[in-house]
């Protein structure tokens, strides 16, 4: 059976919920994200909190992409809080205010994603969906460099 758009419904029913997966990781990251910019203290506060906005910038607007392909495969994207920390394999971090500390957990947090993305991106190909296999590229791409920075940034 096709849905929509002409993907076969069973395998878009599975990646959709692997979206949804994704989905709580942004969501819970994107949390983290805030946190560690309102809270960064020190003298690598100007750079990080900049730095940190930019991050958060980027997460709200794949957030909504993700949402809206979920809703897109002919799926509900979750939506309450408590089904993002159900969901969720980032953890939420409270009160850092350590540069070099907020670093290393945003680099375990995109860490855990691109793993994610990587997954979808296989499922995507195996159900014919280049859209989702598309944007999940974008993704891979994006945070393999993201990656890369922060690395060299922790490697003064």
């Amino acid at each position: 059976m096709k849905n929509l758009i002409g993907l076969d419904k069973t395998k878009v029913d599975g990646l959709s919920e692997v979206l949804n997966q994704l989905l709580a990781d942004y969501q819970v990251f994107y949390q983290n994200l805030k946190g560690l910019h309102w809270n960064i203290k020190g003298k690598e506060f100007f750079e990080l909190h900049l730095k940190y906005e930019e991050f958060y910038n980027d997460a709200v607007i794949k957030i909504d992409e993700i949402a809206e392909r979920i809703l897109t495969l002919e799926a509900e994207p979750i939506h309450t809080f408590s089904d993002y920390l159900k969901n969720s394999r980032i953890k939420e971090e409270k009160g850092i205010t350590d540069g070099t500390k907020g670093v290393k957990i945003i680099i375990k947090n995109f860490s855990t994603i691109i793993t994610l993305e990587r997954i979808i991106q296989s499922l995507a190909e195996d159900a014919d969906d280049e859209g989702t296999s598309s944007l999940m590229s974008d993704y891979i791409s994006h945070t393999e460099k993201t990656l890369w920075m922060l690395s060299s940034y922790l490697h003064q």
